[in-house]
Order: structure tokens, then sequence, then C-alpha cells
């Protein structure tokens, strides 16, 4: 037995370095046959693949088949997650309408109490945001109406869904919007249903703060913010966003306004705006004030000869007549 076995390790041995010295040389003639740059070989190389590519399609065919099933899989299940969501976002619209239908009824009722009338010269002109400042230190949008449309520098500036900020330049063609979130913008807002008052500061961040507020217990995030309508700024009632609390605790708004997104923009035509010419007008006006009356003299009238001031008296005026007499 244990000849047996000898004999055939024997051949064995001498196969296997065989086999293994002829896929060297194998792996070595392809690895030159590969990079040899000779129009010959390139040709050869090109028949081997034309040869061998249109054989493995029918090999491919089920992976392929496999891929674009698990890829249509996937697709049907991100459809179904989409349909869900639209689904879920559908009955939270609805809801939403019910309650903007019963907040409509009831402000149609106050309204009809109150006999409020609404500004009909309130009305707007929309322009497209041609370019924006681009600087961190300056927020602002460059507007493609201007003089020649009625702009007045002042006027206030909406979205689709809130407040943008107000006309800060105004040329023959063009006009600049000055945004909320700018360090120079100051507005006056309300906070509802609280009703306090409070200035809107900008910082240069998507969440300027709210400053001065009266009663600030009185306050919670995702109170509604509109304009207050003091100092004949802006008019009241505008949507301008929702209460938030920032990392630092100070209380900030949530802007309405996409700023994102802002393509076109509403310039209200608002006749509360005062257009101040003079630029002493706007600390001291001169308008329908009447000039102070003249200083009284301070020494009064000429004494007349002979008046008794106190315990004296002043003797009367002696002429001069000509010298030598």
């Amino acid at each position: 037995m244990a000849r047996e076995r000898d004999h055939g390790e024997e051949f064995t041995k001498p196969l296997r370095r065989l086999l293994v010295g002829l896929m060297v040389l194998a792996c070595l003639v392809l690895f030159l046959v590969w990079r040899i740059d000779s129009p010959r070989v390139e040709r050869m190389r090109a028949e081997v693949i034309d040869a061998v590519l249109p054989r493995l399609d029918w090999m491919m065919a089920p992976v392929t088949g496999l891929v674009k099933l698990a890829e249509d899989f996937r697709s049907y299940d991100r459809i179904h997650e989409q349909n869900l969501e639209l689904r879920r976002e559908l009955q939270q619209m609805m809801v939403w309408r019910e309650a903007a239908l019963r907040l409509e009824q009831e402000n149609a009722k106050l309204r009809d109490l109150n006999n409020v009338s609404l500004d009909p010269a309130l009305t707007y002109i929309t322009g497209t945001v041609m370019a924006d400042s681009g600087s961190p230190f300056r927020q602002s949008v460059l507007l493609n109406v201007g003089a020649r449309d009625g702009i007045t520098d002042g006027w206030p500036t909406m979205d689709g869904m809130g407040l943008v900020g107000r006309v800060s330049g105004v040329g023959q063609t063009t006009s600049r919007v000055m945004l909320l979130t700018d360090t120079s913008s100051r507005i006056p807002v309300r906070v509802e249903p609280s009703g306090q008052k409070a200035i809107l500061t900008g910082d240069n961040s998507f969440y300027p703060l709210l400053d001065f507020i009266e009663d600030r217990d009185a306050v919670r995030p995702g109170d509604r913010v509109v304009t207050a309508g003091d100092g004949a700024l802006f008019p009241a009632d505008l949507l301008v966003g929702r209460v938030a609390e920032g990392t630092d605790g100070r209380l900030r708004l949530r802007l309405s306004a996409d700023y994102e997104r802002l393509e076109f923009v509403r310039v209200l035509r608002s006749p509360l705006v005062e257009s101040i010419k003079d630029p002493g007008g706007l600390i001291v006006p001169t308008a329908g004030i009447e000039p102070p009356p003249p200083p009284p003299e301070v020494f009064g009238p000429p004494i007349p000869p002979g008046m008794v001031i106190g315990s004296a008296s002043l003797p009367p005026a002696v002429p001069e007549g000509p010298p030598g007499d």
C-alpha cells in the first residue's frame, strides 16, 4: 500500500508543476499581448471582443432582468410611501380647511359687528427679483419695478405668504428692497393673541430678534406676529411670521416669507408712508408752526427829561451854544 501511494505521488507532483508553469506562461503571454501597442495586436483584440461580447448577452439577460426587477420594486416602494404621505397631508389640509372656514366666518361676523371697512387704496404691483445683495453684511434684493411704475421709498413688500421688507431705494426702472433680516431693519410688530407690542430687529440671520416686548411671559413660541401699524410705517395686520425661541433663550421670529425661493414680490401701495423732502423736517417739523415773537427790547424806549427814577431826578438837557458865549 505504501509503494502504491509513493508511486502515485511521483506522477502527481510533476503534473502539478507543469500545470502551474503553463498557467504562469499563459498569464504572461496575455499580459504582454494586452500591453503591446501595435496595429496587429489591436485588431486581434477587437476581433476577440467582437466575437465574445455578443455571446455574453444571453448569459447576462437573467442578471439584467433581476436588476431591473429590483429597481422597479424600489420605485414601487417609494411611490407607496409618497402616496401614504400625500394622504396624511391631505387629511391635515382638510382639517386646516375646516379651521380656516370657521375662522373666516368668525372674522366676517366680528367685522359685521364692529362695522369695519377695509382700506380700498391698499393695492399692489408685482415685480420680479433680479438679483440679491450677495453680501453677508447686507440683506436686500433688486426688483424690476421703479419710479416709472409709481414705486415710492418706504412701501412694504410681500410674497405669497408674508412680509418681505420695505423699499429702500428707487431708480427709474428698478428698486431695492431691504429685507427684514438686514441689520438696519426695525419695524413695529404685534404678537397675537396676547396683543403685545415689540420691535422686529434684523441681525443678518433667517430668524430676526423680537426686542422691547412689553410682557415676555405673555408671549409663547408659535404665536402669530403681524405688523402693528405704529409710526405710519406699515399698514396694520400684515402677516410677518411666528414666534420661536432661540438657543440663546431670546425670542426670535420664524418668517412666513420664503427667502430661499424669493422670485416674485408684491409692492403694496401704502398711503401711510410720509414723503420727507427736507432732512430737517424729520427732526423738527416746520409746517403749521408760527415763528416765535421777537424778544422785547432790553433797555426800552428813551427816558424823557425830568422823569424820576428811584429817588433821583435827571436835570433837563442844556443845549450847547456857540463857542465864546
